[in-house]
């Protein structure tokens, strides 16, 4: 039950009235669901209801933030009243009314999840399973796991935003498993989006994208070992943008800029990457996996060039961290629950579109690495330096995709990288992911065009060219 104007109006009072300078609250309510099947059996369901306020105050470059399952008003009151005497200071800030609350519009939603029947669902799940499974008879196990949350929000602050929504976020989790002889592959895809159920019922065609995963299963289980050495590197589009997501984007959040804790700190409107590069973090995209009509601030989503020709135009900045920095707020920030203080995050985070062609990066390749699809990985993200897996490889031989390769790894430094991108193809398409940092786990795509980089450090168990 979402919170009346008056109240939030007396909790924000009580929040200031020892000398906080901003005041905040965030009411959440979401019912969330998940369908696991193993072997075409449904083997777990789960559903739940949540519903929680957050309450942040700040003072200059401090904040306090509490939480409670509790919309009594009493205790509400009571939680402002105690986050507030973190702080006294003789000069009192006044909040500003609320006024017409303000509703967002966009990212539509068809079939909720919330009237789509849950015999409906299984039946999707069972459509994937048959799909991937009868591919090829070394495909022996397919897990399908979906999950589904409807979530909304409501935030009051000091300034006067006064804004609700629904989210909507459904995603398919398809895992294949392929074996023989003792050796065993995966292969995996993830559709998600912000629409409804109508994202799989038209959309999208469920059964080519489990038999993608149940190919690439099949595909890595016969390959040869990858070479390791330093050579070019074709990345492929959708998830190939989970590098720059990782290894740069962290890097150009205000949680890591505000704290002198990035490589790309000082560097605004410097060259940081090759001039052919342009990266842009959309939150406005129509039913984006990690788009929304506002902020987990109350401030508009918005569309922002990173970097463009290769200079560094903006950070994402949220509007704490920008008092600590030179910098505006970009309504960027993001939290996963009422239980989080929010912070700058990434949204639908791309490298943008180039000029060249997949056909004509591949041909101008004479010997590297083919990343068609990649997988998981690690970063710092003080200094940028990464490991990804690559779930899909194949050698580049005289220009031309030749024989598949497993148990591949990219190694480099991410702020490294964009200078070494020389060729980006005209073919962006994203791919959805959860992004854990500290302000909890949030759905964010990724994404790029084809893009190759013109050398990097391969590992693999098989001995250099």
């Amino acid at each position: 039950m979402l919170l009346k104007k008056e109240i939030l109006e007396k909790i924000i009072e009580t929040a200031l009235a020892t000398g906080g300078d901003f005041a905040e609250v965030f009411t959440e309510e979401t019912v969330s669901g998940s369908i696991q099947t193993v072997g075409g059996l449904v083997e777990k369901a789960n559903s739940r209801k949540i519903f929680g306020i957050g309450i942040r105050i700040a003072h200059k470059l401090q904040s306090v933030y509490g939480f409670t399952n509790s919309n009594n008003p009493e205790d509400l009151l009571k939680l402002a009243s105690d986050l507030s005497k973190s702080f006294s200071d003789e000069l009192k800030t006044k909040a500003l009314p609320l006024g017409e609350i303000e509703v967002g519009q966009k990212h539509k939603v068809l079939v909720s999840p919330l009237v789509f029947k849950q015999t409906e669902k299984v039946e999707l799940l069972k459509k994937a399973y048959k799909a991937a499974k009868e591919y090829d008879e070394v495909i022996q196990q397919v897990m399908v796991n979906l999950t589904e949350w409807v979530q909304t929000i409501l935030i009051a602050n000091s300034e006067g935003r006064y804004v609700t929504e629904e989210r909507t976020r459904i995603r398919l989790g398809i895992n294949a498993i392929a074996g023989k002889d003792g050796m065993m592959q995966t292969g995996y895809e993830a559709p998600g989006t912000g629409k409804g159920y109508e994202y799989f019922l038209e959309d999208v065609n469920i059964e080519d994208i489990a038999r993608n995963a149940a190919r690439m299963a099949k595909t890595m289980l016969f390959a040869d070992e990858c070479p390791s050495g330093v050579m070019p590197v074709v990345i492929d589009n959708e998830f190939g943008g989970v590098i720059f997501h990782e290894a740069c984007g962290h890097s150009l959040e205000a949680t890591s800029v505000a704290k002198n804790a990035s490589v790309f700190c000082g560097k605004l409107h410097q060259q940081v990457a090759s001039p052919i590069v342009t990266a842009i973090d959309d939150g406005t995209i129509e039913n984006g996996w990690g788009s929304a009509n506002f902020d987990d601030e109350g401030y508009p989503q918005q569309r922002r060039v990173l970097i463009e020709n290769g200079i560094l135009k903006s950070y994402m900045v949220d509007k704490l961290n920008s008092r600590r920095m030179d910098h505006q707020p970009t309504g960027s920030s993001r939290r996963e629950s009422y239980r989080y203080s929010p912070t700058s995050r990434m949204s639908n985070t791309f490298i943008d579109n180039g000029t060249s062609t997949f056909d004509e990066i591949i041909a101008a390749t004479e010997y590297g690495l083919y990343a068609a699809k990649m997988g998981g990985g690690s970063v710092n993200p003080g200094s940028g330096d990464f490991n990804f897996a690559v779930s899909e490889g194949y050698i580049i031989r005289n220009g031309k995709i030749a024989e598949p390769v497993r148990g591949a790894s990219l190694v480099g430094n991410g702020a490294e990288i964009l200078w070494k991108i020389d060729m980006i193809a005209n073919n962006l398409d994203r791919a959805r992911g959860m992004c854990g940092s500290a302000s909890g786990s949030i759905p964010a795509d990724v994404g790029q065009p084809t893009l190759r980089v013109s050398s990097i450090t391969v590992g693999g168990k098989k001995g250099a060219k």
